[in-house]
């Protein structure tokens, strides 16, 4: 089937992908006050009127920015919940998955933090915010799915009263909290901490094995399958 999309249309596309890739890195090092209309207009030798029929405001475009890492994320968690493997591998792999975006990505938290705070979000579109939270129902949903694949294949019994989605939520508000410390913080290692991303790892671990999600952490090997997840799943990326 031909593309029904335009030329016109696709030069907006990359328009608005070029603004993107511009501001990314003023966001990144100079933060929310540094991110600033006119020098994105003067980057790209355009006007600052065609940076604003793109984005209504700088608020426009940091949300996308989150936008289109979020995507990336759920790429990434899309391909780990395809690993060949049962149902405690596979959510390994996710979590794996997740390591590697906050080491591709590792601005990412700081941006969404940025967009959360009432007075930006406020100023964003109802289409962009929408996508924010498809994007979020998103990634969890493919979690929850591995979940209530380990309750189907009788790899994991739930306490009554407790979802899938209650796991998920406690794995990820553990994980996220970690990955954002990670992502902001330079002296872990001089606080005794060498390894974050194998502490966190292990520490899931302990979460899923209270829960008695099978096989144990200490009945199979949790580096071996890391190892396969690289090999089969995200050789590319941790190239």
């Amino acid at each position: 089937m031909e593309s029904t999309i335009t030329q016109k249309q696709l030069e907006i596309q990359q328009r608005e992908k070029r603004i993107l890739a511009v501001s990314r890195p003023m966001l990144a090092e100079q933060g929310y006050h540094g991110l600033n209309m006119d020098r994105i207009a003067e980057k790209l030798q355009q006007s600052k009127g065609t940076i604003y029929n793109h984005f209504s405001c700088k608020e426009e475009i940091i949300i996308a920015l989150a936008i289109e890492t979020m995507e990336k994320r759920i790429d990434l968690f899309s391909r780990a919940a395809m690993f060949r493997g049962n149902s405690r591998e596979r959510f390994q792999a996710i979590g794996f998955a997740a390591e590697i975006f906050v080491k591709l990505y590792p601005n990412h938290f700081s941006v969404e933090q940025i967009i959360r705070s009432t007075s930006i979000w406020d100023k964003t579109s109802e289409k962009r915010r929408s996508s924010v939270k498809l994007c979020e129902h998103r990634c969890i949903g493919i979690v929850v799915g591995v979940v209530l694949d380990a309750i189907s294949q009788g790899d994991l019994e739930l306490p009554k009263g407790f979802t899938p989605q209650d796991l998920v939520f406690g794995v990820w508000s553990h994980s996220s909290g970690a990955y954002s410390i990670i992502a902001t913080n330079d002296s872990l290692e001089e606080l005794g901490i060498s390894e974050p991303f194998s502490v966190v790892r292990q520490n899931v671990n302990r979460q899923l094995d209270g829960f008695g999600w099978k096989p144990l952490s200490g009945d199979f090997d949790i580096d071996a399958v890391i190892k396969r997840v690289i090999k089969e799943v995200f050789a590319d990326e941790c190239r």
